[in-house]
């Protein structure tokens, strides 16, 4: 059963658009919960079968009829999709109504694990894009190694600096994507125990959290450039009235978003005529979420710095040679090693990477491919999982619970010829790397994702 509400909280959501105190109480003690996924589209091409439906304003969300254990998928640990809240992928609607998607751009996703809003945005991305992911929180920062890695993508570089660190970037992102720390009273009904943490004074908090992470970021968005900033709160202090202050302080333009009115989405308005998106779950089927889009119209362009020396290491052409038979055909990769690793990255990347390592804290560029040792090239995980492999490398399909086993990295035994390093694959999704010996199949599942829970 769900804890009441706090009163104090009920009263301060008074007046505000959209709000029906009946119905929003009633909701939140149903108890009921919303599950939803979102759909890979580097590795599915059509959405999973028997879903409880489509999610309106996603191209590849969908909302499921029961909430499964997605520990026991596979093609969860494949990164065929993630589980992710359905009114956060209206982010998808605010990118794709303000910013040209089919060019190259420069996207900061500045407050970025556990990865949802990441994955979303490198999904609709065009492959000539770069996506920064930054988390802040150290602690924070291998989870959203984790699903990025699972993703696949490779136009990704994952940074852990403080949002005052961009300011160094001046002018260097099209779009900033600011998915605030907030008070997260729009998830009390996915966690009850959020209710009793609620109270003004943390609210007052965030709302001054906001203007900081904000004040400090805003140098790095380009002129004409677009920040779209979210909270799952329904306080007006932390949506409205941080949109109005972007537009005094920051000197914002806000950008309205097309909504269908199906949707159930309202439009707020702040004080100042900026346009602010709420969603409410006595409403529609999703979580409380408030997003907002605005451009920014002073700021320059930006310029590459001159004679910034490379400072990765780059692998010799021989080197290079050995990595080809690991990687697709016909896709530009830039090599380089970092420690014992050897690392791929789109090569029209390669001076972003010199610019971001000079200037911001980098926790991972594009692929990790593995280790050139002196007598064989030793895969890593990242390879497999991402869209750079080969497809023609060898590869063992297994059954379910041989999946299972092998992401618990027990050992899999299959009847096979072949030799030396293979796939293990998952209804066509790719799961990681064994080696086979002429008596048994080492697995190199990581062993730090390794599945502990017992069925």
């Amino acid at each position: 059963m769900h804890s009441s509400l706090p009163k104090e909280f009920l009263a301060s959501l008074e007046g505000i658009e959209g709000y029906d105190a009946a119905a929003f109480e009633k909701v939140h003690a149903d108890g009921k919960q919303v599950t939803s996924i979102r759909v890979n589209p580097l590795k599915v091409s059509e959405g999973p079968a028997g879903v409880g439906g489509s999610i309106p304003w996603s191209s590849f969300g969908y909302y499921l009829d029961e909430r499964p254990s997605f520990t026991f998928d596979p093609l969860f640990h494949a990164g065929a999709y993630y589980v992710q809240e359905a009114s956060s992928m209206f982010l998808e609607q605010a990118l794709r109504q303000t910013t040209d998607l089919s060019r190259p751009l420069r996207v900061l996703d500045l407050c970025a694990a556990p990865g949802g809003k990441s994955t979303l945005i490198q999904s609709l991305l065009s492959p000539e894009s770069l996506l920064v992911s930054n988390e802040v929180i150290r602690t924070r920062v291998s989870v959203l190694q984790e699903n990025m890695t699972k993703w696949g993508g490779a136009n990704v570089i994952i940074t852990s600096n403080d949002p005052r660190d961009f300011q160094r970037l001046e002018d260097y992102f099209d779009v900033i994507v600011v998915d605030a720390p907030c008070s997260g009273s729009g998830l009390f009904r996915r966690e009850p125990e959020a209710i009793g943490e609620w109270s003004a004074e943390n609210v007052q908090l965030c709302h001054q959290r906001q203007q900081r992470i904000l004040t400090d970021c805003w140098p790095a968005l380009r002129q004409g450039g677009i920040l779209i900033y979210s909270t799952c709160s329904y306080s007006k202090e932390e949506d409205e009235d941080i949109l109005d202050w972007m537009h005094e302080e920051l000197h914002a333009t806000s950008c309205q978003l097309q909504v269908e009115g199906s949707w159930k989405i309202v439009e707020t308005m702040g004080k100042k005529g900026g346009y602010g998106y709420r969603f409410y779950p006595d409403r529609l089927k999703g979580e409380g979420f408030f997003i907002a889009a605005v451009r920014k119209e002073d700021g320059g362009n930006f310029a590459y710095p001159r004679n910034k020396k490379q400072v990765v290491e780059k692998l010799t052409r021989q080197e290079e040679e050995r990595m080809r038979p690991w990687i697709k055909q016909g896709g530009a990769v830039f090599f380089f090693r970092h420690h014992e690793q050897v690392v791929a990255l789109p090569a029209h990347l390669a001076e972003d990477l010199s610019y971001l390592q000079s200037t911001c804290y980098l926790k991972q560029a594009g692929i990790l491919t593995g280790q050139l040792a002196v007598k064989e090239f030793i895969p890593d995980h990242g390879l497999a999982l991402s869209t750079l492999i080969n497809k023609e490398i060898p590869a063992i399909a297994v059954t379910k619970e041989q999946a299972i086993q092998y992401l618990r990295k027990e050992e899999v035994r299959t009847e096979t010829e072949l030799r030396g390093w293979a796939l293990v694959q998952y209804e066509g999704h790719n799961l990681g790397w064994i080696k086979i010996l002429p008596n048994r199949a080492n697995n190199y599942y990581p062993k730090e994702w390794r599945i502990l829970k017992r069925d």
